[in-house]
């Protein structure tokens, strides 16, 4: 059997609210919310379960996509008048990195989580 991710908890002040700020910035549905948790499932299966939590340490998720779903997903960020930058550590604000020939763009969820839309990984 091979090793794949499953899923991952990601803690939030609002789990509703941060489900939705993501599942609509990478265009994918929102599911039924099972116990604690309300779900994304990206197109590999792997699900992002959002889970209300107190203390929230910022995580980091990084979404491999194709050059049309990066055109669309950068577009709702950039309507939505969310800030995005070219590094992981926010330093270029506004700009997009173009590491291994691609494109990729850093943001925060409303957690202060850091999420990355990416086209092409090293």
């Amino acid at each position: 059997m091979s090793i794949e991710l499953d899923h991952i908890i990601i803690p939030a002040h609002d789990k509703h609210a941060s489900a939705t700020f993501l599942a609509d910035i990478l265009g994918v549905p929102i599911g039924e919310p099972a116990g604690p948790f309300v779900p994304i499932t990206v197109s590999n299966g792997v699900t992002l379960d959002y889970m209300n939590c107190k203390d929230i340490h910022s995580h980091h998720c990084a979404f491999l996509v194709s050059d049309e779903e990066f055109d669309a997903a950068f577009a709702r960020v950039q309507d939505a008048g969310v800030t995005y930058y070219a590094d992981p550590g926010h330093a270029e604000p506004g700009e997009i990195d173009h590491r291994w020939n691609g494109r990729g763009v850093y943001f925060n969820d409303p957690n202060g989580h850091n999420m990355e839309i990416l086209t092409r990984a090293g």
